[in-house]
């Protein structure tokens, strides 16, 4: 089987998001993260789509230039195994390759209506669990995750920066 998750481990991807779980996460949080990745994606030049969920809410949602309606159905597919099984797609992914299997395979869901392929991750809050998705989809998977991380991981840096 051919690794195309840019060498990730599951104990990797399992500290990563352990260290992007939130303090709280409101509607307005939901936002601000949508418009901080915006912002990154736009001066990188990303032809991404990308959206944020508070809940069950579709709180924001944007597309660059470059991007298809082909990214909007891949991230609505990352989006049913990351709400299914409360990991990141690559988390998904990479647990199932190391086990040697794929995931579809695996799970016998239909890859036309799950794709295990980094893009999207749960949104946390410490004490609580899931409380939301973030999602990209337009770049290989493995920089799809990485930018979802970076921007999670900034989102919380300031946002400690600025709340009392």
């Amino acid at each position: 089987m051919t690794q195309t998750t840019g060498g990730f481990t599951s104990r990797q991807l399992a500290d990563d998001e352990q260290a992007i779980v939130l303090p709280s996460f409101s509607m307005a949080d939901a936002l601000d993260l949508g418009s901080l990745a915006m912002r990154h994606a736009r001066e990188r030049q990303m032809p991404v789509v990308l959206e944020v969920w508070h809940g069950d809410r579709l709180a924001f949602r944007g597309a660059l230039p470059g991007s298809t309606a082909d990214n909007d159905a891949w991230l609505q597919r990352k989006f049913r195994v990351t709400r299914r099984f409360e990991m990141s797609t690559m988390a998904v992914r990479v647990m199932y390759e190391e086990q040697g299997r794929t995931f579809n395979e695996a799970t016998m869901l239909p890859a036309s209506e799950y794709a295990a392929h980094g893009g999207s991750i749960p949104i946390r809050v410490a004490g609580t669990g899931m409380v939301g998705l973030f999602g990209v989809s337009g770049l290989p998977q493995a920089e799809d995750h990485a930018f979802l991380i970076e921007m999670v991981a900034t989102f919380k840096e300031q946002a400690a920066n600025t709340r009392p």
